[in-house]
């Protein structure tokens, strides 16, 4: 008569070790194939247990009956190999047991002899996952550091690798890999032509929402083109994105967390050159930044806040901004999607709250208003 499922001893005494739940069940693990104990002690460790300790969970995970349990406080009876042939109670099981309970996966009930048992093990896999993670990041910092020693070794005062040319086919994949990996700042000098064709950037709207800060200072010919404006302008800045005008900005440029730069071709270079250089850690990168903050400063801001004053409407307040970036009636009508006769009825009408004759007593009255 078939009985229950069970393994044989890895030992080759013929041992029965009961088979996780799912396995009876001729089911697939969670990851879509027959969990295995040995399986589950590989992932253990993959999360900083020890070969030894994952073995002693996984005895105690697999104890449902009373010889069970016999085996899971004594799971050094059933594996192979020196570290693991001990007697029942050995100082070494005393030692991985003792560090279960510390992690919090196991605990002791005196419930029918004192025997150690598992618990919910949630936030204690979650703490083990988190640690294994900052050892890796410590681990790739090590090697980076690694490599730096050994090129200040080979060359004193390397060169090759400050100024990487990109071209063709890949400048785009190269952008968004850099773009995506930003951690906490990104400062741009925005001016068409763009790689992307003007596209929306979702990797930039998630990057907001992710925390990390950008700062964009537009040329005005990128504020002009209607297109660009609605489909990439517009939901960065309601994202949360800082923006700034200048007439001109003095390169493309985008400076991701103020250790890697990519410098783009402008209108005149791109004729003739569709590349872009990456600027590593340098006096150059630094005179770049240095760049990027002076026009900064002196750029005008695009928006100031979400509010919208109560003496005007959301369109008038965007006519106000507009006319604070300097672009054209024209410019302002086709962004709007109005007509020049329908803006001059607006401007009018702001004026004529100004109390202003002239644009310019208009942006006063604006600006000492909280207007803008």
């Amino acid at each position: 008569m078939p009985g229950t499922p069970h393994a044989a001893g890895g030992d080759g005494t013929g041992v029965a070790v009961p088979l996780p739940a799912h396995a009876r069940a001729g089911l697939p693990s969670p990851e879509g194939t027959l969990m295995t104990d040995e399986d589950l002690s590989t992932h253990l460790c993959r999360l900083g247990l020890t070969r030894r300790e994952a073995k002693a969970y996984v005895a105690l995970l697999a104890a449902r009956s009373d010889d069970g349990e016999q085996s899971a406080n004594n799971p050094d009876r059933d594996r192979e190999g020196p570290e693991c042939s001990g007697p029942d109670n050995s100082p070494a099981l005393e030692e991985d047991l003792a560090q279960l309970r510390r992690l919090g996966l196991v605990t002791v009930s005196e419930t029918g002899g004192r025997r150690h048992v598992p618990v919910e093990p949630t936030i204690a896999l979650e703490f083990l996952a988190h640690s294994r993670a900052a050892e890796l990041r410590e681990a790739q910092q090590a090697a980076v550091n690694a490599y730096d020693g050994y090129r200040r070794s080979v060359s004193p005062q390397p060169t090759e690798n400050l100024v990487e040319v990109v071209t063709g086919d890949s400048i785009i994949e190269r952008i968004e890999t850099i773009e995506a990996a930003a951690e906490t700042e990104v400062l741009r000098f925005d001016s068409p032509p763009y790689h992307t064709h003007g596209a929306a950037n979702p990797i930039q709207i998630e990057n907001l929402r992710q925390g990390v800060e950008y700062r964009v200072v537009y040329s005005r010919s990128a504020v002009q083109n209607a297109a660009y404006y609605a489909v990439n302008i517009q939901p960065c800045i309601a994202a949360g994105e800082q923006a700034r005008i200048l007439p001109t900005v003095p390169v493309k440029l985008t400076i991701f967390d103020r250790r890697l730069a990519i410098v783009s071709m402008s209108f005149v270079e791109a004729e003739v050159n569709d590349s872009l250089l990456l600027v590593r850690p340098s006096s150059l990168l630094s005179a770049l930044t240095g760049l990027f903050e002076t026009s900064w400063r002196a750029a005008l801001p695009m928006h100031l806040s979400g509010r919208v004053p109560s003496a005007l409407s959301p369109i008038h307040r965007r006519i106000i901004e507009l006319l604070a970036t300097g672009v054209t009636d024209a410019t302002i009508a086709e962004l709007l999607g109005i007509s020049r006769r329908t803006l001059s009825r607006h401007l009018e009408q702001l004026n004529s709250r100004a109390g202003s004759v002239t644009r310019f007593q208009m942006a006063l009255h604006a600006a000492r208003n909280g207007w803008i």
